[in-house]
């Protein structure tokens, strides 16, 4: 059993992954920025810490996540203004990161998306520059922490039935490939924080044919895939 944070606590994966923690016996602490999104937060089973992230500052991150076994990312600007993606995706995914670090925190999951690491593929005229430009600086930013992290990158997002099976994808293909339900990714969410051999590794996922847990097991500690 751990206790984990989630940030980004009213996302829709967030919300997915909130019962799924709880079925395991894990406690979770949820930070949201709408007061409002309080009851429905809640109603998961997540207890709700209300918290600007785009302008919470270290010290103040660092104060909700203590007594934490694992910090979870899954926040995001949505979108639209390119500041404030900047400020969210990239800025407050680092202070997190440093949050974690001065509380002692070791564990550290962010879901990121499908090969992140290639921010290029996206030119300073699309509407996914910004976007692409802070979630490659976060999760670099991860990788040279002293964290014990694990970057999740699944491929676009579907409200599509949660199967519980996916392909980890090795080859890191940019064809054409297969759509990840927000439902399986919580679901890897709750099993990675409970799959040390995941640590030091970026997985890219999408919807397949392996069982979460079993898919996870195959994963070699400290490598990039």
């Amino acid at each position: 059993m751990a206790h984990v944070t989630i940030i980004g606590g009213h996302g829709k994966v967030a919300l997915l992954a909130s019962p799924l923690f709880r079925a395991e016996g894990d406690s979770l602490t949820s930070i949201i920025r709408n007061p409002e999104q309080i009851t429905e937060v809640e109603l998961g089973g997540a207890d709700a810490v209300v918290l600007d992230i785009e302008h919470a500052s270290t010290d103040e991150l660092a104060k909700v996540f203590s007594g934490s076994d694992a910090i979870v990312w899954s926040a995001g600007a949505g979108g639209g203004d390119s500041s404030r993606t900047y400020a969210v995706d990239r800025d407050a995914a680092k202070r997190s990161i440093d949050a974690a670090a001065i509380t002692g925190i070791k564990r550290f999951i962010t879901v990121s998306y499908y090969d992140a690491d290639h921010p290029e593929v996206f030119g300073p005229e699309s509407s996914m520059y910004a976007y692409a430009q802070s979630k490659a600086a976060a999760d670099q930013y991860l990788r040279n922490s002293t964290l014990d992290w694990t970057i999740l990158g699944p491929t676009a997002l579907t409200l599509e039935t949660p199967s519980g099976r996916i392909t980890i994808d090795k080859a890191r293909k940019t064809s054409t490939i297969p759509s990840t339900s927000r439902g399986n990714v919580a679901a890897v969410i709750v099993a990675t924080v409970h799959a040390p051999n995941t640590i030091g590794t970026t997985l890219n996922f999408y919807d397949g044919d392996t069982d979460i847990r079993s898919a996870l097991q195959t994963v070699q500690p400290q490598k990039v895939l």
